[in-house]
């Protein structure tokens, strides 16, 4: 199918040829009839891309920030090719769009294949043939409604939230400043409220356009007419309620609402504009300063929209949906009207020619319509259920010595694509086969920057290739289990990230896939015990007799909000996704795995300290926060045993105290927390049909011993473990 994307290190527009999205359970597919472009938030965003580098670093000072956290905590290299390789990919346009239903995905009721809907999400109501839309982002449409104007349901909801926020009342007056699309449909808004609007615009036609739709007046924001008209309209008093849907730099929208605005009335923030609040002025009038948030409750909220969990009506009366809902039943019943709005309606195939017109300025537009060719075949059905039958690869079976080892990767994440990835595409008797994903443009970045020669979002299709020899599982972390007991079934060898399972069934459910198939070619990805600076420690530091203490203290942080590790319900706690990293290394460098494992926690479980105790009498304490400062260092470590210590700082320095002291050198060195090597051991094995980098048994103690961690929070107690099979 084709999509717009853009890549925001060069600007470059395109229309790409990407596979076709799977439709998951919890949504529907959605074939395209009209989507609208958003000529303020999407031209904003095709603008930042086209400037240099120094322009999109003043344009984002958040990102920024994020980029000199992350040089401070992995290291100029890593910090680089992350950065780099979102820069350097194709990102999705588009988020509202009018279609119709393709197929439906399990637990989906509502509507049915060949139902018309309109879509929001700028993750999921592109500017493609075809979207997988969540069920809380999409609504039916009424009866009547033209499918070209109900592609206007998102950016409608947007302004349908922003005037909720303003609470206006019968009779009330208000003021719009900004009548780009936002700023026209918040005019229809409130005007069929019964609010007597006034705009403001330094467009003449814009204003015409808002007059036409019910605006008592508009005008430029430097004219004297404006604040005459609000003066007649309010006899002196000012209005009751300002909309700031305007964007920009500039203050002066914000100063235009405050001398506008009445004693103690209400100014709502839409847009994307210039904030500095005239103190003295707000004050004075103590003005209500409101912030709009995108279609309403549920946005950004991944239970309600990726879950489909609603909120009660009777505690959240509109949510994104219901917002959705009611525009389009405006629009249908005639109390909208936005078909004045529409500049220009574009074929989807010149879809990269309209945006080059409107960013040069050659096409002026409120709203511009991509129109999609009509389909008459339905897609082939996209599912995730393998049906491959179990072939288990024989243990110990070499390849011909010339022949390259094909992968295929499952998931094409910021991990993958920063960590896995760069090491492998250019390693001699590698070649990249097939890349799957769920989202149709992640595989084709992949597949265009690292060579994969096949992007797919057809598990099934993978998993039954002969040719594929070793399947990556880099996808989240709810999903790492099955896919990797689905793997085994299909014989082939499986590098599956940390952690391996989030349950005790979901350890024993791999461990039984091994049972059955015979193929025990399974990695995971705890790369740290093959990291260069810590092995040449381990060498300096020596064999020991007696039982060893080993202290690891990891300064994890604190998440940003919205996360996808913050969803425990689905994805398990924090620990249990990234523990087994610091597990594993302990058992490494103590030679064993734990026996025992206690575990306390500060309230809330954010802070834990985990003990392991080992058969020789060796112990190792984890202390995992999320409070420390940022700067400090995100991995220390200390092992003491017979009178010799080793030390490692963050996987920059390390040092070794005994008879003959040695430290590493002093000038400043990349982090390598050991990737690249661990990547070359896998290969290495499928390719040789030697032993797994890691043994089985070592992978599956360090998993029950993550997962034991939780056990031991709840009881209070010691957790024995069991040995593994």
């Amino acid at each position: 199918m084709k999509q717009v994307v853009q890549n925001y290190k060069s600007g470059e527009l395109a229309v790409l040829d990407v596979p076709v999205p799977g439709c998951k359970p919890g949504g529907v597919l959605v074939r395209t009839a009209y989507s609208l472009i958003s000529t303020g938030t999407e031209m904003m965003k095709v603008s930042e891309a086209g400037m240099s580098m120094l322009g999109k670093a003043r344009s984002r000072p958040d990102q920024v920030a994020k980029v000199m956290q992350s040089v401070a905590t992995n290291g100029v290299p890593a910090t680089y090719r992350k950065v780099m390789g979102k820069l350097d990919s194709y990102t999705p346009l588009g988020y509202s769009l009018c279609g119709i239903v393709e197929q439906v995905g399990a637990g989906i009721d509502d509507v049915k294949v060949g139902d018309l809907v309109a879509c929001a999400g700028n993750e999921h109501a592109l500017h493609a043939e075809l979207n997988w839309v969540p069920k809380n982002l999409y609504a039916p449409l009424p009866e009547g409604l033209a499918p070209r104007h109900a592609a206007f349901g998102t950016v409608g909801s947007i302004a349908l939230q922003g005037v909720r926020q303003g609470e206006p009342q019968l009779g009330e007056s208000a003021l719009v400043i900004g009548l780009g699309l936002i700023g026209q449909l918040v005019v229809q808004l409130l005007t069929a409220s019964g609010v007597r609007v006034v705009g403001v615009d330094p467009d003449p036609s814009r204003c015409e356009l808002a007059e036409g739709q019910g605006a008592v007046a508009c005008g430029d924001p430097e004219s004297a007419a404006v604040e005459s008209a609000v003066a007649e309209l309010t006899d002196g008093h000012g209005v009751d309620q300002v909309y700031l849907a305007a964007g920009g730099g500039s203050n002066g929208p914000v100063e235009l609402a405050a001398r506008l605005c009445r004693d103690r009335g209400r100014v709502v923030d839409i847009g994307k504009c210039r904030l500095d609040l005239p103190w003295n002025a707000y004050y004075e009038k103590e003005l209500d300063v409101r912030f709009s948030r995108s279609y309403g409750p549920g946005r950004y909220d991944p239970e309600y929209e990726l879950e489909g969990r609603d909120y009660p009506i009777g505690y959240v009366r509109w949510t994104e949906r219901r917002n959705l809902a009611c525009f389009l039943d405006l629009v249908a019943r005639g109390k909208v009207d936005v078909e004045p709005l529409v500049s220009h309606v574009a074929d989807f195939d010149d879809a990269v020619e309209t945006y080059q017109k409107l960013k040069d300025g050659d096409l002026k537009a409120v709203a511009v319509l991509f129109r999609y060719p009509e389909q008459s075949g339905a897609a082939e059905p996209e599912t995730s259920a393998v049906t491959v039958p179990a072939v288990p690869a024989a243990p110990g079976k070499r390849r011909p010595t010339k022949s390259p080892v094909r992968l295929a990767f499952i998931g094409a994440g910021n991990y993958a694509t920063s960590m896995l990835l760069p090491h492998l595409a250019q390693r001699e008797g590698v070649e990249l086969a097939t890349v799957v994903t769920t989202t149709a443009l992640s595989g084709a970045n992949a597949q265009r920057k690292f060579g994969f020669a096949k992007a797919t979002t057809d598990l099934d299709a993978v998993l039954g290739d002969d040719s594929v020899d070793a399947v990556f599982v880099v996808t989240r972390h709810s999903s790492h289990a099955d896919l990797t007991r689905k793997a085994l079934h299909a014989g082939k060898a499986v590098f599956v990230e940390k952690p391996l399972a989030l349950s005790e069934d979901e350890l024993a459910s791999v461990l039984t896939a091994v049972e059955e198939s015979g193929n025990d070619r399974l990695q995971v990805g705890f790369n740290r015990r093959f990291a260069p600076l810590l092995r040449e420690a381990q060498g300096r530091f020596g064999t020991r007799t007696g039982p060893a203490h080993l202290r690891y203290l990891v300064n994890a942080g604190r998440l940003d909000h919205g996360s996808w590790y913050l969803q425990q319900g689905s994805e398990g706690s924090r620990f249990a996704g990234e523990g087994g990293h610091f597990i594993d290394t302990a058992s490494w460098l103590l030679d064993a795995d734990p026996v025992s494992v206690y575990a306390t926690a500060s309230a809330g479980n954010d802070d834990l300290q985990v003990v392991l105790r080992y058969p020789d009498g060796s112990t190792a304490t984890i202390s995992y926060v999320t409070s420390g400062p940022a700067a400090f260092p995100k991995e220390t470590l200390d092992l003491v045993a017979d009178g010799k210590a080793l030390r490692l700082d963050d996987f920059v320095r390390a040092s070794v105290y005994s008879p003959k002291r040695w430290v590493s050198s002093r000038l400043p060195k990349a982090r390598d927390k050991g990737q690249s090597a661990e990547l070359a051991a896998f290969v290495r094995a499928v390719r040789t049909g030697g032993p797994m980098p890691v043994p089985l048994k070592s992978l599956a103690a360090t998993t029950a011993a993550t997962l034991a961690v939780r056990t031991g929070l709840a009881s209070g107690a010691p957790v024995t473990l069991a040995e593994a099979r």
